[in-house]
């Protein structure tokens, strides 16, 4: 009588599917740059930069996490965001403190949490995150590109010295 639909099932999946830890980034350290690709990254240090990440983003009580636009497949913040976050499923904990926009299709928050922000709740969510073959294919690509055209002009052979054997006196 009351049955889940496809979709809801595969999407569950999908999201159970992301939920692992592979990478941390523990609280004494303090990042800039980007973190992108698949898989779980939890943040208990600060971090400034971009994060386009398929994959779970767990932003520990110590984390700090300052970007213009987090795009996760599931974000938890029990830390503090600076930034638009645009994922699949949002979860503040209680000690979590968000400031910026939120786009998702799933939102989860406890008693305490902050948000100052706007949440836009929608059917489904475009991340626009590459995929690890994708990203693979630009690389490969870019690498192509930097080698030059002719090959660098060859080095001189340089001959050992012939070195004069000891006689016995």
């Amino acid at each position: 009588m009351f049955k889940r639909g496809p979709s809801t099932a595969d999407s569950a999946a999908s999201v159970q599917g992301v939920e692992r830890i592979t990478s941390v980034l523990g609280p004494g350290v303090i990042w800039h740059g980007a973190i992108t690709g698949s898989g779980g990254v939890r943040i208990e240090g600060a971090f400034e930069g971009e994060i386009a990440l398929r994959g779970l983003l767990v932003v520990g009580e110590t984390g700090r996490v300052t970007c213009e636009n987090v795009r996760a497949n599931a974000v938890i913040v029990a830390g503090a965001v600076r930034g638009n976050i645009t994922t699949q499923k949002l979860e503040i904990r209680a000690s979590g403190r968000v400031w910026g926009d939120v786009i998702t299709t799933a939102f989860v928050t406890d008693e305490g949490a902050f948000l100052r922000g706007q949440i836009r709740m929608e059917e489904t969510v475009e991340l626009n995150l590459e995929t690890p073959t994708e990203m693979t294919q630009q690389a490969a690509a870019a690498a192509e590109a930097s080698v030059p055209a002719t090959p660098p002009p060859a080095s001189p052979v340089v001959s050992p010295i012939p070195r004069k054997k000891k006689t016995a006196a």
